[in-house]
């Protein structure tokens, strides 16, 4: 028993090739249908997922300001302590003095150590207020956090509920355009996927419709519309550039034209014996 070799794309009468393009053309409309019922909730899931992300990065920044700031406060603290026992000591010294030179170099260093005290006890109040502000800054991330989270929840929701009920049939379409990609020429396939990309509606090839590119609606030259209709070659629209085809090979059921009123030739008046 002979097997029945797949044809080659490159085999394909111009007619054959029209055809499938068409059909996947149908079948790829079809999945930006679907893709449309979904509308904006992927891109609104995205911009929340990174929304979140942007607000933990932050938290965890803010956290740890907070924690250089307490730090800070700590360390301050601790010279403090060092400088009001230095104070206490200078003091002491003051006591058993020899001359009036130790006592004014003394004196010094407790008026240097005091304003050590009071620079680091002003230091304290600053970074006391940075942190206040950090943790009422985190407060308001943590509840916008909150928020996000929910929003994020409702849309996730609402996006594998329509993914579920479209999922089956996407996959049907895409596993059928796949198998219609394969019939067609690669050249051929990646010049209609170019075209259908800077296509606004996604079509990479129409049916004429009422002598009329079924894409741009510019009217088609009747020389033009012949060879559409004969399907010896690829044809284009010249305004657009979408690839187009003859309704009757595309399966679509056009209205009646009106039918044309061709004028009647005149007939010459003979002049009767009457006249």
């Amino acid at each position: 028993m002979v097997k029945e070799t797949k044809k080659d794309p490159q085999e394909l009468t111009v007619e054959q090739k029209l055809k499938t393009l068409y059909q996947l053309q149908t079948m790829l409309s079809k999945i930006d249908e679907i893709k449309t019922l979904r509308g904006e909730l992927p891109l609104e899931v995205q911009d929340l997922e990174d929304e979140i992300a942007g607000l933990t990065t932050r938290i965890e920044r803010i956290k740890g300001e907070i924690a250089e700031l307490k730090s800070a406060i700590a360390t301050k603290k601790v010279e403090i302590e060092a400088a009001r026992a230095s104070v206490a000591k200078y003091k002491d010294q003051q006591e058993n003095v020899r001359n009036n030179r130790e006592f004014d170099f003394l004196s010094k260093e407790i008026e240097y150590q005091t304003l050590e005290i009071e620079l680091c006890e002003k230091k304290i109040k600053e970074f006391a207020t940075q942190e206040q502000e950090k943790s009422a800054e985190i407060e308001k991330c943590n509840s916008d956090l909150e928020e996000r989270t929910k929003d994020l929840e409702v849309k996730k929701n609402e996006l594998e509920e329509i993914i579920s009920e479209t999922k089956q049939e996407e996959e049907k379409l895409r596993d059928k355009a796949k198998e219609l990609e394969t019939k067609i020429e690669p050249r051929l396939l990646q010049s209609f996927k170019r075209i259908r990309k800077n296509s606004r509606n996604g079509l990479g090839i129409v049916y004429v419709q009422r002598d009329a590119c079924g894409g741009c609606f510019n009217k088609i030259p009747p020389q033009r519309q012949l060879d559409i209709r004969s399907r010896k070659k690829i044809i284009v629209c010249e305004y657009c550039g979408r690839i187009m085809i003859d309704p009757e090979l595309a399966g679509v059921s056009t209205e009646a034209k009106e039918p044309e009123v061709k004028e009647r030739p005149r007939r010459k008046r003979t002049l009767s014996s009457a006249d």
